[in-house]
């Protein structure tokens, strides 16, 4: 979460972050790798894979104007002042405190900011976007290294989005041997129970359900024999979900969920996948887990976990429960409500799935 000091008092502002719990040593270097202030007033920053980030901001006082800064784990070995141009009157790199690094921008008197309006967004592992401010003149780019490293693979699956329909640039989907797995699809909820209800009214119900059909489909090419518990808007109860599973002796049984926090918190985001027991469970939520987040960059890993969910605990095969991301979170709602992104989920749960059914088929 990003935090912004006002007079006192903590105001709180929506920041998408790649959490990870495994923070640096104290004697490592600083994970801030690159930094860069656009012409356009974006700060880009690329930083080592899966990092922490704390951002805040001060309002001006009689010793210095605006200030925003970000904290990164691992410790500066070289702390300097930067001069700036247009409305930034300077960047400072330091070590506020030992084993962290601190990237500084202070503006100059009377600039107007509309701080409460900053997103920090994650673009992949490790590189990060927020914008700061409109230039009204002319402003000259300030940066150390090289912010984009992987300009040329990005544009490469650019291409491949436009030229192949059914590949959506992040990977192939395996082959497993025609007409020898039955799977079963279970999109979470639907009739007078819509699951979770989302900003701007998106509905658990819906995005599941265009979800698993896309599943379906993409499976059947590869010759698995697929079933979904409902294919519309139907009140469905738990039980007859689990009879259409162990009825139909599937190799495997896939929930899919979207969640939503309590308060309805923007700020939390999100994805992870659910097993109840079994090595074969656990490694089909691993491999479901593990491509949805290649498709979801900057949602923070929830993790793969054991749970008790009524549709995973009774079924015969193994089955997972797969929350594919927050609809009351920020970054999240603003994805799921997007059919391009609902096809990237399915895409990588269906490579979830055939991985696991090549490894153990």
């Amino acid at each position: 979460m990003i935090k912004f000091l006002d007079n006192k008092l903590f105001r709180y502002l929506s920041v998408f972050l790649f959490l990870n719990p495994s923070i640096l040593p104290v004697k490592s270097s600083s994970a801030l790798a690159a930094w860069a202030i656009n012409t356009n007033g974006v700060l880009e920053l690329r930083t080592k894979s899966n990092t922490y980030l704390k951002a805040y901001f001060q309002k001006a006082n009689q010793i210095s104007g605006d200030r925003f800064w970000v904290d990164f784990p691992g410790e500066l070995k070289n702390p300097r002042t930067i001069q700036g141009n247009g409305p930034i009157k300077e960047i400072r790199l330091g070590k506020p405190d030992k084993g962290k690094t601190r990237l500084v921008i202070e503006f100059k008197e009377e600039i107007y900011l509309k701080p409460l309006t900053w997103q920090m967004v994650g673009l992949d592992q490790n590189r990060w976007r927020i914008k700061l401010f409109n230039p009204k003149y002319a402003f000259k780019k300030i940066g150390e290294g090289l912010v984009e490293n992987k300009r040329v693979n990005i544009k490469a699956n650019q291409n491949l989005i436009h030229k192949k329909k059914n590949n959506y640039g992040y990977f192939k989907l395996p082959e497993v041997k025609r007409n020898k797995f039955e799977v079963v699809i279970d999109p979470g909820h639907g009739g007078p129970d819509p699951g979770a209800i989302g900003i701007g009214g998106i509905r658990e119900t819906d995005v599941v359900l265009e979800v698993a059909k896309i599943v379906k489909n993409l499976l059947s090419q590869k010759g698995v024999k697929v079933r979904l518990t409902r294919t519309y808007d139907l009140d469905l109860d738990l039980s007859p979900r689990v009879s259409i599973a162990n009825n139909t002796d599937a190799d495997i049984f896939v929930s899919i969920h979207a969640n939503a926090s309590r308060g309805k918190r923007r700020d939390i985001n999100g994805l992870e996948t659910f097993y109840y027991r079994g090595w074969r469970g656990r490694l089909l939520a691993k491999r479901i887990q593990k491509q949805i987040l290649r498709v979801s960059p900057g949602s923070p890993d929830r993790g793969v976990k054991q749970g008790r969910f009524y549709v995973i605990k009774n079924t015969k095969m193994p089955a997972v429960l797969v929350e594919i991301g927050f609809l009351t979170g920020r970054l999240d709602a603003r994805r799921l409500e997007k059919i391009t992104h609902r096809k990237r989920l399915a895409y990588a749960i269906a490579k979830g799935i055939l991985e696991y059914l090549d490894k153990v088929g």
